[in-house]
């Protein structure tokens, strides 16, 4: 634990991660991948929790949009987290990591409920702990279930694992021009509408002073520079006043 910064952190991964190079689903190599970049820090006693997003197989937003029932639609979205959560842990245990996933929708053939003493008693035995199915209700998003979750289990920072290597003024992918940012409040990020988690998982975050860490999964090694407090993305802090 010396070499570490964070003694307990929440981990959101989008479902479009999982994807990897595919259009749909979950592709295998995806979480090996994830499950070595965490193992280190795991089996060095960091607690890790983790919240993973549903948009590799279904998107409440998108249902809406098609004409079905937002609320049925975000539904729909939740199961889909629950899958990728059991995708994980079957991944996690196969490397020998012993891991627990907790429904906000009760499963109980598939999936502990969620209860917040017990999610902090697996993490202080050093289980992995993977939140699933949201906050459990529609019109709140993954990133709200995460800082959610993070405030619940009063997690030291909330870590956001993306496609890019942190916030940024603009879309890299888009504009090459774009500045990114190595810190910045969440004022900021409100003010200017800058798409680091929804406004709403940003004002939770802010309120409960739980700083975030927006960096890529997809450099090796950024999750475990992250964890030592290393500049490997963006931290979203609190500004004077705030």
């Amino acid at each position: 634990m010396a070499d570490y910064k964070y003694a307990r952190v929440l981990l959101k991964l989008s479902g479009e991660a999982l994807m990897g190079s595919g259009e749909y689903g979950i592709d295998p190599l995806v979480p090996q991948r994830i499950a070595q970049n965490i193992r280190p820090a795991w089996e060095a006693g960091v607690q890790v929790a983790i919240v993973v997003g549903g948009g590799n197989i279904f998107r409440g937003v998108s249902g809406a949009a098609a004409g079905m029932d937002r609320a049925q639609g975000d539904n729909m979205g939740m199961l889909a987290t629950v899958i990728n959560s059991i995708a994980l842990q079957d991944c996690f245990e196969r490397n020998g990591m012993d891991c627990r996933v907790m429904s906000a929708i009760e499963m109980r053939q598939v999936a502990e409920p969620y209860i917040r003493r017990r999610a902090i008693r697996h993490l202080e035995k050093g289980r992995i702990v993977i939140f699933a199915a949201g906050t459990g209700n529609p019109y709140f998003t993954t990133d709200t279930a995460a800082a959610l979750r993070a405030c619940e289990i009063d997690a030291d920072v909330l870590m956001k694992a993306t496609k890019v290597s942190g916030i940024y003024d603009d879309d890299p992918v888009t504009n090459p021009n774009a500045k990114k940012f190595d810190e910045i409040t969440y004022a900021e990020v409100l003010s200017r509408g800058l798409k680091v988690m929804d406004a709403t998982a940003t004002a939770l975050c802010q309120d409960n002073h739980m700083p975030i860490m927006v960096f890529s999964m997809e450099e090796s090694e950024a999750f475990a520079g992250a964890l030592r407090g290393l500049n490997v993305g963006t931290t979203v802090v609190e500004g004077k006043g705030e």
